[in-house]
């Protein structure tokens, strides 16, 4: 209640990720131009992204905004940004090498699809860890090696991996402590991340040149915004969850 709001709802606007198009700019705007396609992020700011304006600093302070890949719709642009920044972040803090081995479990959630990807990118031998449904959409990703967690232990195979990131939050220390090397390291998504306009730049980079792409389970109209929470919270999506919102007869 502290983070969120004691009596009422700190945010009257949800959502936090958003794509479209420039409408205005303010004055002392040098980046932008109206017109431009964008997108990126309201974290920190009052209001959310589930509207048709949404107004967000030039500069990286707050909210985050960045020019969108010019081979993804608005659908799948907004499905970037908070996903792949954190993967992107923590693997990069990792230190992550070429030709390590590493394992992402939660590897068909919305921050582990792009670690499988970006993983893939750095150079890393990928493992995923998800459900059986999930098995061949996180090998389309890139992964070398697909687990399926209702079935198997990754912990008790007998594999080591230089880098084990945990992308749901989920993996016990008794796990971890079976499948590190010696001087491996564990990441995990509830460690601290950062969003900065880089990380969306060089996501635009990697999302045009093929080599990352989002992942869209469902899409909702913003009027189905309650039904798409529900769906979410159920914890088995695959990737990112979309919520189209219209405007001027467009979505």
């Amino acid at each position: 209640r502290l983070m969120f709001g004691i009596r009422r709802p700190r945010k009257t606007i949800l959502g936090y990720e958003f794509s479209g198009v420039i409408e205005s700019i303010g004055r002392d705007v040098r980046r932008f131009r109206t017109g431009d396609k964008v997108f990126g992020t309201t974290t920190g700011l009052m209001n959310g992204a589930y509207a048709e304006y949404v107004c967000i600093p030039e500069e990286w302070q707050q909210g985050v905004i960045a020019e969108k890949p010019a081979n993804l719709s608005y659908e799948e642009a907004a499905a970037v940004p908070i996903g792949g920044m954190a993967a992107f972040h923590i693997l990069r803090n990792g230190k992550i090498q070429k030709g390590q081995n590493v394992l992402i479990y939660g590897a068909s959630g919305s921050v582990g699809t792009y670690a499988v990807q970006l993983g893939r990118h750095f150079g890393a031998r990928v493992t995923g860890v998800c459900s059986t449904a999930n098995l061949d959409m996180v090998r389309s990703l890139g992964a070398e090696r697909v687990m399926d967690y209702t079935k198997e232990d990754f912990a008790r195979d007998g594999r080591i991996y230089d880098v084990v990131f945990d992308a749901v939050g989920k993996i016990s220390r008794a796990q971890i402590k079976r499948s590190l090397k010696e001087k491996g390291v564990y990441l995990s998504v509830t460690s601290p991340t950062s969003e900065r306009t880089e990380y969306l730049t060089v996501l635009r980079e990697l999302i045009e040149a093929g080599q990352v792409r989002p992942v869209i389970d469902r899409r909702y109209s913003l009027e189905q915004a309650a039904e798409a929470h529900r769906y979410v919270e159920k914890g088995h999506k695959k990737g990112n969850v979309v919520i189209a919102v219209g405007h001027q007869g467009k979505t």
